[in-house]
């Protein structure tokens, strides 16, 4: 089984990699705010295009200037192939020349949903999480459903996942320290919830702990949750 950590040296997060998938918490605005802020990101998008059209200048079918673009985009944040395309139609441009253009990119090799996609598979297991929430999030990236069944599976097969799952309970053991074991429990399965792990995942983790003596970790006395901490974090 391949370590989290051992899994990131072999395929590193490439510069800005962090910062392109940092995203606000959503637990910071309510319903309202998160639909005020669709309101917003839409209607954006529909004066870009508005904007555009009314150029006297903006011609929809300038295969050169959907190319500039497209590399503006890039160059700005990784993208999948539907994601550019979708930013490509809301800039204006046909969707024959944005198909021409896309296809060119991935010619030149400068589009490539695969790769793209094990970037966000690295993002993701960097930060903790699991197979499920991994593979929404190549969902929400617009990666296509084949190829992120493909890749989260490879790495899967690897035990990323698995190394992930320990190093979150590692992590929720040492920030709930002091805790009824009970709250730690719970800690513990809500933050594997939002972090996209299966349930037998985290169940399997917790049955190993006990046989290993580390189910300790959530308890309270702090001289025994020194040592689970070593265990969480065994080669």
């Amino acid at each position: 089984m391949i370590s989290a950590q051992d899994f990131l040296k072999q395929h590193p997060i490439s510069d800005g990699m962090e910062e392109r998938y940092t995203k606000p918490d959503s637990s910071a605005v309510g319903d309202a705010g998160q639909s005020a802020c669709r309101g917003v990101k839409y209607a954006g998008h529909a004066s870009r295009v508005r904007h555009a059209t009314d150029n006297e200048d903006f011609d929809p079918r300038n295969f050169d200037a959907c190319r500039e673009a497209a590399f503006r985009l890039l160059d700005a944040s990784a993208r999948s192939t539907q994601t550019l395309r979708r930013r490509l139609l809301d800039k204006g441009y046909e969707d024959r020349t944005v198909d021409d253009v896309i296809e060119r990119l991935i010619e030149l090799g400068l589009l490539d949903d695969e790769a793209y996609a094990r970037s966000v598979v690295r993002y993701c297991v960097n930060r903790m999480m699991g197979s499920r929430g991994t593979a929404m999030e190549l969902r929400r990236k617009g990666v296509a459903d084949s190829i992120a069944r493909r890749v989260v599976s490879e790495v899967a097969a690897q035990g990323a996942f698995e190394e992930a799952a320990w190093e979150l309970g590692r992590v929720t053991a040492r920030k709930t320290r002091g805790l009824d074991r009970q709250v730690r429990l719970r800690r513990f399965w809500s933050a594997g919830g939002r972090k996209g792990h299966d349930a037998d995942t985290l169940r399997q983790k917790l049955r190993l702990g006990r046989q290993l003596g580390v189910a300790a970790a959530f308890f309270q006395w702090p001289e025994v949750c020194d040592i689970a901490d070593s265990l969480f974090r065994r080669k």
